[in-house]
């Protein structure tokens, strides 16, 4: 009996010992409990990162708003108290973190209106440009890179890979000023088909069809943009998924069952690759709220992107502080809604 005991008490030590040379793999409650910690750090962490890196950027706000309009030096210093900038930085720092808390982002210097109103004001045309180019993005480049990864080597993989790798290192600025001139302005015997910037036309009516019209043919072009350069994102990172998957041997055993090929591919292969490219479209939909700074000014498209770089020429500290914030929490939500996700698809993570 004592033998048997003993030998019970070496095989639970070898598990034990087996467990913690593997890693224990969590539950999910503790795991979820982990991630929102983790980005609930994370967004404090920006929080900090945003209110100090600002304020190191050269430039007056103060100096360059007044420019004109200040003519004494009495003028210049009401101008700061009444916006905090003469109070000392820790100051300044606990006065945006209790206004951040309260959902209240301060004013902007330059347009003095509150910053979480310009924020949505601006926040509807990011949304309706980033948005777009992401949804056509995903499936343009999953479908490319399915198409590639399954004719690995042929002249359509080749192309494929060649043109998506071409337009990802082109600048966003450039190929949109590119297209502008190809497309907008003319070349050659080409006319100009499409509007060289701006959301809407000036005579345009809101709430017609017309309009929404309008802004869809200003849209073509930044939309065309932003597809274009992240076709690659998607299409390399499924491409390279679907063929570490070919080799598996639950494919040849769909094969050797008579399933034709495009079953295989579809049921099979393409299933079990989704699972890098699920956490990278969830990447990309936290960066739709970030926007696309410079497409939205080649464009002159009045969202988050354009308002940011608007904000930086001043500076304006509250307008930089709410974007940089906004968009920040939008990547780090995204990230965790990945995670939350890969953790339910994939429960090796939580090991």
């Amino acid at each position: 009996m004592t033998e048997f005991a003993a030998a019970g008490h070496s095989v639970s030590e070898a598990v034990a010992e087996q467990e913690a040379g593997s890693g224990k793999r969590k539950s999910y409650g503790r795991y979820v409990l982990g991630k929102v910690l983790g980005s609930l750090g994370s967004l404090f962490f920006v929080m900090v990162v945003g209110f100090f890196l600002f304020r190191v950027l050269p430039g007056d706000p103060a100096r360059t708003l007044g420019r004109g309009r200040f003519k004494t030096p009495e003028q210049l210093e009401a101008f700061r108290a009444q916006y905090g900038l003469d109070q000392p930085l820790p100051l300044q720092f606990l006065t945006y973190l209790k206004t951040t808390f309260t959902g209240d982002m301060a004013e902007s210097l330059r347009y003095r209106v509150p910053v979480s109103d310009l924020i949505i004001d601006r926040l509807w045309p990011t949304l309706l440009l980033v948005g777009i180019s992401t949804v056509l993005a995903t499936i343009i480049g999953v479908y490319l890179g399915v198409i590639s990864a399954w004719n690995r080597g042929k002249p359509v993989d080749k192309i494929t890979t060649g043109s998506t790798l071409t337009l990802y290192s082109m600048p966003e600025w450039w190929l949109g000023l590119l297209l502008i001139a190809a497309f907008a302005v003319g070349a050659g015997p080409l006319p100009g088909i499409f509007p060289t910037g701006g959301l809407h036309s000036v005579d345009a009516v809101p709430g017609t069809v017309g309009y929404v019209l309008d802004t869809a043919l200003h849209l073509v072009l930044p939309i065309l943009t932003l597809v274009l350069v992240y076709l690659a994102d998607f299409s390399l990172i499924m491409r390279s998924s679907l063929l570490d998957e070919l080799g598996e041997d639950y494919l040849t055993t769909a094969r050797a069952k008579g399933l034709r090929d495009v079953v295989v591919r579809r049921r099979h292969a393409v299933r079990n690759a989704m699972l890098p490219t699920t956490t990278l479209i969830a990447l990309s939909i936290g960066f739709v709220v970030s926007g696309a700074i410079t497409v939205e000014t080649v464009f002159s498209i009045p969202g988050l992107g354009l308002l940011a770089t608007e904000a930086l020429t001043i500076p304006d500290y509250p307008v930089l502080q709410g974007t940089f914030l906004i968009t920040s929490a939008a990547v780090i939500l995204a990230n965790l809604a990945a995670n939350l996700i890969y953790g339910l698809l994939d429960p090796r993570v939580r090991t």
